[in-house]
C-alpha cells in the first residue's frame, strides 16, 4: 500500500517542525512538502534541515494550493483566519484538513463547515489521546456531581500562545455543562477582578496562567464541602499534539466529507 502523502501548513514553526519530525518517524506516510506565509524567513529552507532530519530535498513554499496538488491529506496549525481560508482551498481540492488551530469566530467556524460538505476536515481544540480522554471523565463527573460542587477549569500554556483561555479549557468547560445538561455560555466565568461578590452556584470558572515553555496543563477541579476532585492532564512535549494530528490525517484520508472530532478518529 503507497503511504499516504501528508503536507504541513506552517511547517516552520514549533508544531510545524515537530509534525515533520513525527510524519518522518510514522511507518504509512510520506511528508509531501510544507508551506509558510508569504515572506516568511523560512521560504526556501529545505524541510528536513528545519526539523533536524538532515536534507530532505523539499523546500518550503508559500502557496497552499500547490501544496494540496501534492497531498493526500495536510495538517494546519496556523491561525484562525488562515485556516478557514486553507479549508476552502482543500475543499475545492477534494484534499483532507487537519486543523489544530483554535480560537475561532462564529465566521472562520461557519467557513470550515461549509468547506467540510465538499472534503473531510478533522478539527479539534487538542488532539492529544490523554485530553480526549479527559474529556470523557469531565462530562461524567459532571453529570454524576450536581451543583454542590463547584467546577473550576485552571490551564496554563508557554508565554507564546495568543488566546485565553485555551481551547482545550473551553472545550473542557463545554464537556461540564453537557454533563450538567446546561449551556455554557451562560454558566461560563472567565474573568474575575475586584469585589465581585460570592460566587454564583452553577457557575464554571475559568483562570488562565501563562509562562516559560509549558506545552499544556490542563485541571478541571470539582470542588465541595469538604471535599474536591481534581482531573489533570499535562503535556510535557508538544509530540503528543503532533502524533495525534498525524493520526488523524491518516484516518481522514479516504473519508467522506464531513467535520469530524477526534473523538472520531479515536473512536470513542
Amino acid at each position: 500500500m503507497a503511504n499516504t502523502k501528508i503536507g504541513v501548513v506552517g511547517c516552520s514553526g514549533r508544531m510545524g517542525r515537530m509534525i515533520l519530525r513525527v510524519l518522518a518517524a510514522t511507518p504509512g506516510c510520506a511528508i509531501a512538502g510544507g508551506s509558510e506565509a508569504p515572506g516568511s524567513a523560512a521560504l526556501g529552507d529545505d524541510l528536513g534541515t528545519l526539523a533536524g532530519l538532515g536534507s530532505l530535498g523539499l523546500k518550503v513554499g508559500d502557496d497552499v494550493a500547490v501544496l494540496l496538488s501534492q497531498s493526500d491529506a495536510i495538517i494546519d496549525f496556523t491561525t484562525p483566519a488562515a485556516s478557514a481560508t486553507h479549508a476552502a482551498l482543500a475543499a475545492q481540492a477534494r484534499v483532507a484538513h487537519v486543523i489544530g488551530a483554535t480560537g475561532m469566530d462564529e465566521t472562520q467556524m461557519a467557513a470550515i463547515g461549509a468547506a467540510a460538505a465538499r472534503t473531510a476536515i478533522v478539527q479539534a481544540p487538542n488532539m492529544s489521546l490523554g485530553v480526549n480522554v479527559l474529556l470523557a471523565l469531565v462530562e461524567r463527573a459532571a453529570a454524576i456531581l450536581d451543583a454542590d460542587f463547584d467546577i473550576e477549569v485552571v490551564e496554563m500554556h508557554h508565554r507564546h500562545k495568543v488566546d485565553a483561555p485555551s481551547g482545550t479549557a473551553l472545550a473542557l468547560g463545554r464537556a461540564a455543562a453537557t454533563g450538567r445538561t446546561v449551556d455554557l455560555s451562560a454558566v461560563a466565568q472567565k474573568v474575575r477582578d475586584g469585589v465581585t461578590g460570592p460566587r454564583k452556584r452553577g457557575d464554571i470558572g475559568f483562570a488562565t496562567l501563562r509562562g516559560g515553555d509549558v506545552a499544556g496543563d490542563h485541571t478541571v477541579i470539582f470542588a465541595g464541602e469538604g471535599e474536591r476532585i481534581e482531573l489533570t492532564h499535562k503535556a510535557s512535549s508538544r509530540e503528543v499534539f503532533a502524533r495525534g494530528a498525524v493520526k488523524a490525517a491518516l484516518w481522514a484520508h479516504g473519508k467522506p466529507p464531513g467535520l469530524y472530532a477526534m473523538t472520531d478518529v479515536l473512536g470513542f
